[in-house]
């Protein structure tokens, strides 16, 4: 139950606070830009991103069982990445733009189906900054709920992986909606693949520097498509 009250506290504010509650039109999305803005996604950072972070932090570390010898993965033993999270970080960024790429070229086939918006990258140093910081935290975000704690909460209650793949991979879809049909499906499709090296390498840190550094990906095509 906590894990479902956090979600709804974490990820649906920013579903609802989207430009985009009327993404269907008629049933066909027109192809719109959302310009970046310094202040706005700053603001999303201190305000949201931040602060978010901070609570399912401390929730984590509230849960960790006292004097326990093992930890599913070292997020809480060590401060930093270290040589252990590169594979799944060189696995799991190049995955993710592949994956992108994919939707993106199902998008050129059929964008009178719900055409996405395209995000406008920075266009200023001072835009850079924040925007990467912007995305390390959202991939921190994401990963330590959807990855760690949630997988980790559902090993009491699931036993089989596969399903808790599933419902993880459902609700981290879900949380896209305000991108449109293939929004979801992206999500869809880089959350069973995120889970699959989560469960393979249990290593945070290589999965959320890949999502990271995809988010900045994205980023970087809307500053080239500008």
């Amino acid at each position: 139950m906590e894990a479902l009250i956090l979600y709804f506290v974490i990820f649906f504010p920013s579903v609802y606070a989207s430009p985009s509650p009327d993404w269907l039109v008629n049933g066909i999305q027109a192809a719109r830009v959302i310009p970046f803005s310094v202040l706005r996604e700053l603001g999303r950072l201190l305000t949201y991103t931040l602060p978010s972070l901070a609570l399912l932090l401390y929730l984590i570390y509230r849960a960790k069982p006292r004097g326990a010898a093992t930890e599913p993965v070292s997020l809480l033993k060590a401060a930093a990445p270290t040589r252990r999270d590169a594979l799944p970080f060189v696995i799991g960024l190049p995955g993710l733009i592949i994956i992108g790429l994919f939707v993106s070229f199902l998008v050129s086939r059929f964008a009178p189906i719900a055409a996405p918006f395209r995000v406008e990258g920075p266009s200023s140093l001072y835009g850079w900054i924040v925007m990467i910081l912007l995305c390390l935290g959202t991939g921190y975000l994401e990963e330590l709920y959807f990855r760690y704690y949630l997988l980790s909460k559902l090993e009491k209650i699931v036993a089989s992986p596969a399903l808790r793949v599933a419902f993880s991979t459902l609700l981290f879809a879900l949380c896209h909606a305000h991108d449109g049909l293939w929004g979801v499906l992206n999500a869809a499709l880089a959350g069973v693949f995120l889970s699959a090296l989560f469960l393979r390498y249990r290593s945070i840190h290589g999965i959320a520097l890949a999502h990271a550094g995809y988010n900045v990906f994205v980023y970087a095509m809307g500053t080239v498509g500008n």
